[in-house]
């Protein structure tokens, strides 16, 4: 082979290491998408309730109805499923901008109720590092206010995601009730919740407000009250990834 002389040496050394670095960057971009964390979004209930039971927690043979169905707002009339699906979506959109990978167990409103086994399932393989059951409340003694369930600490079902779960308990509930305004309820440890007792990975369910309370069922039927509740949680959700919140708005 000739002798190559300086100017194209430093010529073939330079295209090589072009090639090299966009050979690099092609196939490194997967990666960094995939490294970003995943939440997954769980809107409470559906168009039709399940009256079908199944165990509370692994190997119990405690059961429980998949889904007795949500409230309705009581000025509004708009389902509870229907609007929890709305702040999910807003939700979605936020936290995807700021660059965390989102999976959502429904997009629509319009099946039978999966049951929470499944739903905690859906997250569970899918090692969210956050599983963010999306509910508004509702009563018969005009309680008002926001307040976050997450597990009791049980062994052999929760032990393992008590700790992470009360993180992002106290960071989402802070996150709503600034907000939204509404009365802080504080935080509830349930050990009675189908979805947390399956899940292994760190899960809360937000109670967003009451949609029985005239006030809170007139703000979270507004496009502006579900934004609100969207930016809350996302707040929170991004603090317990240890990522800055103000991408959230």
């Amino acid at each position: 082979m000739p002798r190559l002389g300086n100017l194209a040496k430093a010529l073939l050394a330079l295209a090589v290491a072009l090639a090299a670095s966009a050979l690099l960057a092609s196939s490194s971009s997967p990666g960094r998408a995939a490294s970003a964390p995943l939440v997954v979004i769980d809107p409470g209930h559906d168009r039709y309730a399940n009256s079908a039971t199944e165990p509370i927690g692994p190997g119990s043979s405690t059961m429980k109805i998949k889904d007795g169905g949500g409230t309705r707002g009581v000025v509004s009339g708009k389902p509870e499923a229907v609007i929890n699906l709305a702040v999910s979506k807003r939700l979605a959109t936020l936290l995807r901008r700021a660059g965390i990978r989102v999976a959502m167990t429904r997009t629509t409103t319009s099946h039978v109720s999966m049951g929470n086994v499944a739903r905690a399932q859906f997250a569970n393989r899918r090692h969210a590092a956050a599983f963010v059951r999306v509910h508004c409340d509702g009563s018969t003694s005009g309680t008002t206010g926001t307040h976050t369930l997450y597990p009791a600490y049980h062994r052999g079902w929760t032990d393992d995601i008590y700790k992470s779960s009360l993180r992002l308990a106290k960071l989402v509930q802070a996150g709503l009730v600034g907000s939204l305004g509404f009365p802080n309820r504080g935080l509830d440890a349930r050990s009675d919740i189908t979805g947390f007792n399956w899940a292994n990975v760190p899960v809360i369910l937000p109670e967003l407000g009451f949609l029985t309370n005239p006030g809170e069922d007139r703000v979270l039927a507004s496009s502006a009250g579900q934004q609100k509740a969207a930016v809350g949680m996302c707040r929170g959700i991004l603090r317990f990834l240890g990522r800055a919140p103000s991408s959230c708005g």
